[in-house]
């Protein structure tokens, strides 16, 4: 309809407003190492979490999903749980917090103590996959084409098959477009978006790794900071 329509697309204000929220949560993030310890509960981590993206600047943290295990995680929107960590596990939080009436929404994993080398590769996998979308992500090219271009590299490592790469991103946390195999909804200008791969990494374990972007004229601006390497606490 127009609304989707008129939604899809960013003004430059909006843009604005979103890369804001995303300097904010790359700031909660960076933060995270300072007060994450083996032995704390998820519930807490949490909470610090949450008042770290408040500290940030943002105006509200509406969503916080958190994954936790050793070897990944099997899912990536439960809340936090009053589980302890151990050394060995993968922390994973996602946050979706507001600035001025308008979301960010990455994700960061972090190891608490030493990694599985298995957990090192899947990682560099999924970064893998957020460059391979990145290079999809231009005017003309459809959610289906950036779906696929993230599903060929995770399937180096066993993609997941179920749920979505991605999506659009503004005064909702997810908005159209959906990276599915069949949405062809055309990637327009002005879009701000999640490229959002995961993989499957050890006893159908997951883990996912999520950036955010906008459409330029001249190719891609990058909203978050993408990161490489797997922070290690």
């Amino acid at each position: 309809g127009i609304v989707r329509q008129l939604r899809m697309v960013k003004s430059e204000a909006e843009i604005n407003k979103i890369r804001h929220a995303c300097n904010i949560a790359d700031n909660a993030f960076n933060s995270v190492k300072d007060f994450a310890e083996i032995g704390m509960t998820q519930s807490n981590i949490n909470r610090k979490f949450q008042s770290a993206c408040l500290e940030a600047g943002a105006d509200s943290v509406p969503y916080v999903s958190m994954g936790l295990g050793a070897g990944g995680y099997y899912d990536v929107i439960s809340p936090a749980a009053d589980i302890q960590i151990k050394d060995g596990d993968i922390l994973m939080l996602d946050t979706g917090l507001m600035w001025d009436g308008y979301f960010c929404d990455f994700d960061r994993n972090f190891s608490m103590g030493t990694p599985d080398p298995r957990v090192i590769s899947c990682h560099s996998y999924l970064v893998d996959a957020v460059m391979a979308g990145l290079e999809v992500a231009k005017s003309g090219s459809t959610a289906a084409d950036i779906f696929h271009a993230m599903a060929k590299i995770t399937g180096a490592g066993k993609a997941l098959e179920a749920g979505r790469f991605g999506h659009g991103l503004g005064m909702q946390l997810t908005e159209w477009p959906s990276f599915i195999p069949d949405d062809h909804t055309e990637i327009l200008e002005g879009m701000v978006l999640t490229l959002e791969p995961s993989i499957e990494t050890i006893d159908g374990r997951i883990m996912v790794h999520e950036e955010n972007i906008v459409i330029r004229k001249d190719g891609v601006e990058k909203l978050s900071t993408f990161y490489k390497e797997m922070v290690i606490i």
